[in-house]
């Protein structure tokens, strides 16, 4: 593994520890508190997708008449991650957004999607991201997490984007957060086996072959320049930051 790679994962351990070490993880004992983390995290679902489709944007070519961008490498990054994240399959192998599966884990769990549904209805009438997510009624800290995102998938450079979506946004569940869920899974199986099977999918595609391939890119977009691998790390401290004020909204509400 490339040197800056490893010494990147190493000045953000501390705070990658303190967030799997989150007291939010203790709180999840039954269907009603799973209910309370999914309609709070299904935020860290969504707007990773406009994170992922910034990076696309930046290291694809997706404007007519098309031009070759970047490298065939990058190229091939971020598109294949893309094709998983954006049409992957459900637990009966039918085309779905990691996003669209993730709202039907809902509904079958009975967790309300009312937040995440009036701020997705805003946006489709027009309305602009930034205002969008300040004039929600979500938690100060829910929109702290929103955006900051935005702010990084916007107007940050590709390989900071490439960091925080690397290293910010990189798999958070813990063991015990899958041994809980598989008990509640036991004791209310028609309620969570989809939630359940997107978890599972969840650890299988992003924290496997998707996080190898995200890795390539982030040491592709780096180089050997030191002052953009200083700026991939101080962003993915900040991302991991608004991650902790995330789960603290969904312990305070």
């Amino acid at each position: 593994m490339k040197a800056e790679i490893v010494k990147l994962k190493e000045s953000i351990e501390a705070s990658r520890s303190q967030l799997l070490a989150h007291k939010v993880y203790t709180q999840i004992q039954d269907l009603n508190s799973l209910q309370n983390f999914a309609a709070f995290h299904v935020f860290a679902v969504w707007d990773f997708m406009s994170l992922l489709k910034s990076l696309q944007i930046g290291l694809t070519s997706v404007a007519i008449p098309w031009v070759p961008v970047g490298t065939a490498n990058t190229r091939y990054l971020i598109n294949e991650i893309v094709l998983g994240e954006e049409s992957d399959v459900d637990e009966e192998g039918e085309r779905i957004s990691h996003f669209e599966l993730y709202l039907k884990a809902m509904h079958q769990m009975g967790a309300s999607t009312s937040f995440i549904d009036e701020l997705l209805a805003d946006i489709k009438a027009g309305k602009d991201i930034t205002k969008a997510i300040k004039d929600s009624t979500l938690p100060n800290e829910v929109k702290q997490f929103l955006a900051f995102t935005f702010d990084i998938a916007q107007n940050a450079p590709l390989h900071v984007k490439a960091a925080v979506f690397t290293f910010g946004r990189e798999d958070l569940i813990p063991d015990m957060f899958t041994q809980i869920l598989n008990d509640i899974y036991a004791a209310q199986p028609h309620k969570v086996s989809i939630f359940k099977y997107y978890i599972e999918r969840h650890i299988e595609v992003d924290g496997g072959h998707h996080s190898h391939l995200a890795l390539e890119m982030v040491a592709s977009l780096c180089g050997e320049d030191q002052t953009k691998w200083e700026e991939a790390t101080t962003a993915s401290l900040k991302a991991l930051e608004v991650r902790y004020l995330l789960w603290n909204a969904i312990l305070h509400n």
